[in-house]
């Protein structure tokens, strides 16, 4: 005969297996899958984004401004991503991104040469630049400008330090391109390299490079977009954490398409 007490026992007993099935059975969003293998350690993941939003751009009519807004969100929610790196932004259009997100920001300005280039059509939508969008929040930040650069576009770079203790970084390499030794381009590569290296915490690079070639310090892993629909090879991620896999999503209205590193922090 089961006795009341007996019978909640058997009951508290049943619950208790099937919560930890379910804990057992439920795939981390970092699990295995076909095109990404397990990794053991904190999950980490980056999306490199060019928007093309200055207005004065010849890819920005294919932006359908403000659709490209709204696609940038809808990709940094459905990856849930870790970190964003943004080339050719606004800061008021980043604004908007990172309220809508939740996630953290910093930006920075681009000079043209000696401004800021105010975004337009339409305008009031801040300055132009590149940003960091992050989930953990940013602690400190640095950027500053090449010592080179061509035509009248400022080149600068951006890293930022989160809470997590991951350092993420950006930038917008010149259009001059790689062949030349002693183009603005190669040059920039040169001093992104050594900003890079003197990191000292684990960290992730996104960036549009116009070039081919990395641009990584000795120790970092390189990942391009070379498999990309939209001017493919130029944007690349660069690190130091883990043994990153690659994503690329095609974009609708921007002219680079979308790329996702996903990798893992290693457990001290």
């Amino acid at each position: 005969m089961n006795t009341p007490r007996l019978v909640a026992v058997r009951a508290l007993t049943a619950l208790g297996l099937i919560v930890l099935s379910a804990f057992s059975t439920a795939a981390p969003a970092w699990a295995a899958t076909p095109e990404r293998p397990a990794q053991v350690g904190a999950p980490y993941s980056l999306m490199q984004m060019n928007l093309c939003l200055s207005g004065g751009a010849r890819c920005y009519p294919d932006t359908e401004y403000p659709k490209i807004l709204d696609e940038a969100v809808e990709r940094i929610q459905e990856n849930d991503v870790n970190a964003v790196t943004f080339n050719e932004a606004c800061s008021g259009d980043v604004e908007k991104i990172a309220g809508r997100t939740g996630y953290h920001m910093r930006f920075a300005t681009v000079l043209y040469p000696t401004d800021p280039y105010q975004c337009k059509t339409p305008g009031g939508r801040g300055v132009f630049g590149n940003a960091v969008l992050t989930k953990e929040a940013i602690m400190t930040s640095q950027d500053a400008a090449y010592s080179r650069w061509n035509g009248s576009e400022q080149r600068r770079w951006l890293c930022v330090t989160t809470a997590r203790g991951v350092d993420v970084c950006t930038t917008h390499l010149s259009t001059d391109g790689e062949a030349d030794p002693a183009s603005a381009n190669n040059l920039q590569c040169g001093e992104l390299r050594a900003v890079l290296e003197s990191r000292t915490n684990p960290t992730l690079f996104g960036g549009d490079m116009n070039r081919q070639a990395s641009c990584a310090p000795e120790g970092f892993w390189t990942l391009t977009d070379d498999d990309a629909a939209q001017l493919p090879g130029i944007q690349h991620i660069y690190g130091n954490i883990g043994e990153p896999t690659l994503e690329i999503e095609g974009a609708t209205y921007t002219d680079h398409d979308v790329m996702i590193a996903r990798t893992v922090i290693p457990k001290p």
